[in-house]
């Protein structure tokens, strides 16, 4: 074989090489889970987080870095397996002091996403470590401005709220595309078992307070339904009440409107009788006789007397009516 024919096939190869490289970088895909960023000479671009099949300049023109969309979580003093079981613990990391010169140790996770790659690829040479130390940073200033009652205690959720903040803070200064999620303390203890075996008793008194203080807010709840339902009754008597009066003093007017009409027409008649009916009312018991007052002989008329013969004397029955009609 000439010279000539070996370096043909030789440039051949080394084109047939590139070739088949170029066709197959050129291509890639992005799954559901990812997004990617193409790096041209070095130069990112911009983030491409739509899935399915993409297309590139061949390598080493351009390169792709995938990186994952989940959330990852950043376990803070402690390592755990995946089946669960805590596999060794870091006390330099958790022991703390709080604000009231305690020790206590404390664990926790953060729940975190990478959300510019760009940032997280570029700005930093380890963002997890750096993601770390800020987490360090934020829980140890939280808990030495916080008493230790409220770390072991009913502050938790307070400390875990300042310490997503400040974290945010700090993650937002250093620019590495990381967003901070969560921060959820796993355990705060004392590392001394006498004084947790105290601090336990401590929180199951609180737990108590607060179990007492629900039942006191029922009964009190209780018993101002009671009192609105016993005003509610009240209220609704007296408006009822009222009505009935205000139907009654309607009543009299009409009745005192009628009697001024009778009197207008007939005053004397109307002044006699209203004498009657109010001396009537008023003695009831008294005998009430009608008298002349002309200054003769007295004449009287004892209505009672023969108002009582009257009801007193019984009817005739159907014999003495016969005989009475026969006379």
């Amino acid at each position: 074989m000439s010279t000539k024919r070996l370096i043909s096939i030789i440039v051949a190869s080394i084109l047939g090489i590139i070739l088949l490289s170029a066709v197959f970088t050129s291509w890639y895909t992005v799954d559901e889970s990812e997004q990617a960023i193409v790096i041209t000479f070095g130069e990112a671009g911009d983030p491409i987080i739509e899935s399915g099949l993409k297309f590139k300049m061949p390598w080493p023109i351009q390169k792709v870095e995938k990186l994952s969309k989940e959330t990852f979580s950043l376990q803070f003093g402690y390592k755990q397996a995946p089946d669960g079981e805590v596999t060794d613990t870091f006390d330099k990391d958790t022991k703390m002091i709080t604000g009231d010169d305690n020790i206590v140790l404390t664990d926790l996770v953060v729940q975190w996403k990478i959300t510019d790659p760009r940032a997280y690829l570029f700005n930093s040479e380890s963002p997890q470590e750096l993601l770390h130390d800020a987490t360090s940073a934020s829980i140890r200033s939280i808990i030495g401005n916080s008493k230790i009652d409220d770390a072991l205690t009913s502050g938790k959720a307070q400390i875990e709220a300042d310490t997503v903040e400040l974290l945010g803070s700090l993650i937002d200064k250093y620019d590495i595309g990381i967003t901070v999620l969560t921060v959820k303390l796993q355990d705060v203890e004392l590392p001394n078992a006498e004084v947790r075996s105290a601090f336990t008793a401590v929180t199951d008194a609180e737990e108590t307070k607060n179990t007492k203080v629900n039942q006191a807010e029922k009964y009190v709840n209780q018993k101002m339904s009671e009192a609105e339902g016993e005003k509610d009754a009240i209220i609704s008597e007296a408006n009822g009440y009222k009505t009935a009066r205000i139907q009654q003093a309607l009543g009299d007017v009409e009745l005192f409107n009628k009697l001024y009409a009778e009197y207008a027409n007939n005053k004397e008649i109307t002044r006699q009788r209203l004498v009657m009916e109010t001396l009537d009312a008023v003695l009831p018991n008294a005998q009430i006789y009608i008298m002349n007052d002309d200054g003769g002989t007295m004449k009287y008329l004892p209505l009672q007397q023969l108002e009582s013969n009257k009801q007193t004397t019984p009817p005739p029955t159907a014999t003495e009516k016969q005989e009475g009609s026969g006379q």
